[in-house]
This record gives structure tokens, C-alpha cells and sequence, in this order.
């Protein structure tokens, strides 16, 4: 019989995420949170799975009204931006493909 150590050992590599058991999802969270926070910006990435993306801010640039450019963010602001990209990532990757089937 396969323990949860077992599991969450055969599981995860480190460079890639954990997959989600749907039987194991307690578990699942608890080493997706550590997955998370071993990577570069950790604590930014799983700032936004649990609190959402950055609000972009919305500029009026010669009368047309849009979301700020990437390009115009602060070094914060575009660290953050990556960091929601990538947790973003870490989740669809960490999801078992029938969840991609419904």
C-alpha cells in the first residue's frame, strides 16, 4: 500500500508541479504551497493564487482610456505581473487533463 509520503514523493519534481489527486486534495494544497514558495518570487506567486491577479491600472493616454503597458509598469509592478503569470501556470499544470475535459 502507497502512503501519502509515498505519494507526494513520487509526485513531485522540482520542476514541476504537483498533480492533483482529486482523494488527496488536503495534501495537494499543502505541497503545492511549498512548491510555490520554492520558486524565485514565491511568496508574490502564491500571494496571487490566493488573493488574485494584480489590478492593472487603467491610464488615459491621448484620450483613449486602457490598461497601462507592461513595458510602462514600475519594476514591482512588472515582477508582480510575472509572478501572476506563473502562478497561474503552476495551477494548470498541477491540474489532472480530464479537469480540461468537462
Amino acid at each position: 500500500m502507497t502512503s501519502l509520503a509515498d505519494k507526494a514523493i513520487l509526485s513531485v519534481a522540482d520542476n514541476r508541479p504537483p498533480m492533483l489527486k482529486k482523494d488527496m486534495y488536503d495534501s495537494w494544497k499543502s505541497i503545492m504551497e511549498l512548491y510555490i514558495l520554492n520558486r524565485q518570487h514565491g511568496r508574490m506567486i502564491l500571494e496571487s493564487v490566493e488573493n488574485g491577479s494584480l489590478l492593472w491600472l487603467i491610464v488615459k493616454e491621448n484620450g483613449v482610456t486602457g490598461q497601462k503597458k507592461y513595458s510602462k509598469l514600475s519594476t514591482t509592478e512588472a515582477i508582480q505581473a510575472d509572478c501572476d503569470v506563473k502562478a497561474t501556470n503552476i495551477i494548470l499544470q498541477g491540474l489532472p487533463p480530464e479537469v480540461y475535459a468537462l
